[in-house]
């Protein structure tokens, strides 16, 4: 899941960005709402969470210009106002959920979450289940035939990933940029390598096949 954190209180968009990856998203982070647009017009966010109050663009014409465009990515705004006036404002400007500040770091990953199932892909059941593998993409736990999985939040999505195109083939393009961040050099091995250590602790039999030249299924 790739979310944009679009937040000009720098040190807070670093904490909600090393937060929401403990989590398990790819984040990338803007401090403008300028520069929130080019990015969306760069790649494909599931969810944007947007500080209201951004320089040289407003938040709010930030979820304007979104949902003018008809674009699938949802929208969880943030203020410094939690009044009910400033709540119903935001929602109507199109924003899909609205949350004040402070809050409850918990409650902001529950919400994101919430959106991912709302937004324009299928909806898909929390427990995946597929020859003794069973993930659960709420709490983020992996168990194979019993065994727990430890995996690392990268492993993690790559491997829901695979379960959700139900055996289709996954190329690695994709992997990388729907589990990787902006930062990804797109000609590294980082899918093949955790790709690797997703096969040793998912054990034998092999689960995962390389479709050579193509990609990935499971």
């Amino acid at each position: 899941m790739r979310v944009l954190v679009a937040e000009d209180e720098r040190d807070l968009a670093a904490l909600l960005a090393t937060g929401l990856r403990r989590a398990g998203f790819a984040v990338d982070v803007v401090h403008d709402g300028g520069e929130a647009l080019e990015r969306l017009d760069l790649y494909a966010y599931d969810v944007l969470v947007l500080d209201r109050d951004l320089p040289r663009l407003h938040g709010d014409d930030v979820a304007r210009r979104l949902v003018a465009a008809g674009s699938p990515t949802r929208i969880l705004m943030l203020t410094a106002s939690s009044a009910v006036e400033d709540r119903v404002d935001g929602l109507d400007l199109g924003a899909d959920d609205y949350l004040g500040k402070p809050f409850d770091f918990p409650e902001l990953v529950s919400r994101v979450r919430a959106l991912r199932r709302r937004s324009a892909r299928p909806v898909l059941p929390p427990l995946l289940e597929r020859d003794g593998l069973l993930v659960d993409t709420v709490r983020r736990t992996a168990v194979r035939d019993g065994r727990d999985l430890d995996l690392s939040p990268k492993e993690f999505s790559v491997l829901q990933l695979l379960l959700e195109a139900d055996g289709a083939v996954v190329s690695a393009e994709e992997l990388l940029e729907r589990a990787w961040d902006a930062h990804a050099d797109p000609f590294t091995g980082a899918v093949r390598v955790c790709m690797s250590k997703l096969r040793a602790k998912l054990g034998e039999p092999g689960l995962i096949r390389t479709v050579q030249g193509v990609g990935y299924a499971l």
